[in-house]
């Protein structure tokens, strides 16, 4: 039943998608400036397609993995209708813009097989019986989908987040320190940092196959116990890591991929321009020939671990031309000091390359004070004349002009595994709501005796879930070589999420939710970042997902 109401939605969102095709295509091609119109009702049905993955991927996790286990059923059923009201609402709110009368949605939402999945599973004594279970249960997270490999991986990083980070994560966060050697040293002897890299190159990955899974669950594990301390510590070696793999040369994959997989060297992504943000073909830095490679001149910002990582990854325009757009982007290894705190200058020496450059230069950075995301630290990078060996460009001369391709075989890597920090984000703030509601009182009751209450984590459980085994079922298809789209979904999903999860829980605690001393603080702060960093939520939803779902629409 839940299926066929999913299929139903479904055929809604493909007549709305073909619809808006329709009123933006000029000359047989979908026209930009006409889509810009329809910006209101594409970030929509951006939101439509991610609630319907999401709510498919529970189906499949229901029916492959939990059959039996009536709590998993109950879960997966409410979700599903939770999400498929969502898109008929969305649908309902933009009918004119989608040529579907609202008559028609309405008497979607009110049929018969809808009708009974909403009364049975999406009710209020149904969704506070699930939370009464959740919390009678103590039940942290449902049965896993995981084989046993990878269960033990999770479980050794569970360990290591608890045993060694969480100790430490408030600290950093309050006092906005780096991320200690002792997290950094521990976690590459687990080789936390070589998740996606193959094992020729002393990675984890197997070497005759991709193994995203890995790489999602030890994310995970890492950002529930501190996103800004851990949680990323993956998210820079992983991109370097794809895009070397896409477009190095044996030399450069043979240079760079031991020691970033050992975690001899740190790296950092400089990607990002302070008028350009997600408009990454825009982007100004120069790159110019010059005696023994490069001299790069311009800013980046948020480059996150910019500091202490001996290694950047710099988008630069090669070709000044910039009527080229992404085509005059190449990407650039860069290497530096090692620094620590908030602030660092650079000033080259010649004496420092075997080539003789015409002339050095010198690199700066400053870290931007956030509200959250603390221990990494993102900078504002300043070039100066910064010489670059030519060996240097990804690729060498045949890169030239790829940059843009390189940075993106990264990033598709880089947004799921945003949605592994934003599922493990919100399992934190879930345990943290759950075990504060059986003990705070309030008009002599505990709050988990309160329906709202249970209704509350109810929905936390089942949107926790979503997003994870909608991560396992993207990093299978990423793994084949498919995936693209669902990989944006998937992070345009689990960050949203999380935002109102942590919301939840904080709201939970009441006053003591907004105190500093309380965790979710943490988790509320933390979790805003994962709808703008790696893809913006709007960026996301209207020139990625929307545009190619419109595109594609029959």
């Amino acid at each position: 039943m839940a299926s066929h109401c999913l299929g139903q939605a479904q055929s809604s969102l493909d007549s709305a998608l073909s619809a808006v095709k329709i009123k933006c295509t000029k000359e047989g091609r979908l026209d930009p400036l006409l889509l810009d119109q329809y910006q209101l009702v594409s970030y929509e049905l951006a939101f439509c397609a991610a609630e319907l993955e999401a709510a498919k991927s529970m189906l499949d996790y229901a029916g492959l993995n939990c059959k039996g286990d009536k709590l998993v059923e109950n879960i997966v059923l409410s979700f599903c209708a939770q999400m498929i009201q969502s898109v008929l609402q969305r649908l309902l709110s933009q009918s004119a813009d989608i040529n579907i009368a609202r008559q028609e949605i309405c008497q979607q939402m009110s049929g018969p097989q809808l009708s009974q999945l909403f009364e049975r599973y999406h009710s209020a004594d149904n969704l506070a019986s699930i939370g009464a279970q959740l919390i009678q249960g103590d039940v942290d997270t449902l049965a896993s989908s995981l084989d046993a490999e990878k269960q033990m991986v999770r479980e050794t990083f569970s360990r290591f987040a608890a045993d060694i980070v969480a100790p430490l994560a408030e600290d950093i966060h309050r006092q906005d320190l780096d991320i200690p050697d002792t997290i950094l040293s521990q976690a590459a002897e687990l080789g936390c940092f070589g998740t996606c890299i193959p094992e020729r190159f002393g990675g984890l990955m197997p070497d005759d196959k991709p193994d995203s899974l890995s790489m999602i669950v030890v994310t995970e594990e890492l950002s529930k116990a501190s996103l800004g301390a851990a949680g990323s510590l993956i998210t820079r070696p992983e991109i370097a890591a794809r895009a070397l793999l896409k477009g190095g040369t044996a030399a450069q994959q043979q240079r760079w991929l031991p020691p970033l997989a050992s975690g001899e060297t740190l790296c950092a992504i400089a990607i990002t321009e302070p008028d350009y943000g997600s408009d990454v073909a825009s982007m100004t830095l120069k790159a110019s020939r010059t005696a023994g490679g490069w001299l790069l001149n311009g800013s980046k910002t948020w480059s996150t671990f910019a500091a202490k990582s001996g290694l950047l990854v710099v988008l630069a325009r090669s070709n000044p031309d910039t009527s080229l757009g992404h085509k005059g982007l190449s990407l650039f290894f860069v290497e530096k000091p090692i620094y620590a705190g908030h602030e660092f200058v650079h000033q080259q020496n010649a004496g420092d390359f075997t080539s003789q450059p015409e002339t050095v230069g010198k690199l700066s950075g400053k870290a931007i004070a956030t509200i959250g995301y603390r221990g990494m630290h993102s900078y504002d990078l300043f070039f100066e004349d910064y010489f670059v060996p030519g060996e240097n460009l990804l690729g060498e001369n045949e890169g030239e002009g790829r940059g843009f391709y390189y940075t993106m075989a990264g990033f598709s890597g880089g947004r799921i595994q945003t949605a592994a920090r934003a599922t493990g984000v919100m399992q934190a703030a879930y345990e943290k709501a759950l075990s504060y509601s059986k003990q705070r009182r309030v008009f002599k009751k505990v709050l988990a005796d309160y329906q709202l209450t249970q209704v509350k984590l109810a929905r936390m459980q089942m949107t926790i879930t979503a997003a994870r085994q909608f991560s396992y079922a993207v990093a299978s298809l990423m793994d084949q070589g498919k995936g693209q789209m669902q990989a944006s979904l998937v992070k345009l999903f689990a960050c949203r999420a999380a935002e109102w999860i942590s919301r939840e829980a904080m709201q939970i605690h009441g006053g003591m939710g907004y105190a500093e001393e309380s965790a979710v603080s943490r988790y509320f702060v933390d979790a805003r970042v994962l709808s703008i960093f790696e893809g913006a939520e709007e960026t996301l939803a209207l020139k990625v997902i929307a545009k190619d779902l419109i595109a594609k629409a029959k």
